[in-house]
């Protein structure tokens, strides 16, 4: 019986490990791809801030350019969270991008982006 117990420990504990390491893995993945989002959203919301400082059609492209950098940020945004809920709340944010304006979302996607952009 103790002979099992130990053949059984001896066959678990490399997948055991394997699992953690694989896992650290994982969380480097997301976390770099919601690194990349956040820079993504940091130029959306450079581009947005500028275009609160001029007006007319200058004003117009501007939002519409920041709108389209602030949707490709959604893809790796909805890649780190499947893998990391940290990432979660971004994602949702983003995608509401569609139904929301911009400037209703810079506190949310500011705040969910300042840790690591820092």
């Amino acid at each position: 019986m103790r002979r099992r117990k130990l053949r059984l420990a001896l066959v678990a504990a490399p997948a055991l490990f394997s699992g953690l390491a694989l896992g650290a893995c994982g969380s480097s993945a997301s976390d770099s791809l919601g690194h990349q989002a956040c820079v993504q959203v940091s130029r959306s919301l450079k581009t947005y801030a500028r275009s609160q400082q001029t007006s007319g059609a200058e004003r117009a492209k501007l939002v519409s350019q920041a709108n389209v950098e602030l949707r490709e940020a959604l893809p790796q945004a909805g890649l780190a969270a499947s893998s990391d809920t940290d990432w979660q709340a971004l994602a949702a944010t983003l995608s509401e991008s569609s139904r929301v304006a911009e400037g209703n979302l810079v506190t949310a996607l500011t705040a969910q982006c300042a840790e690591t952009l820092s």
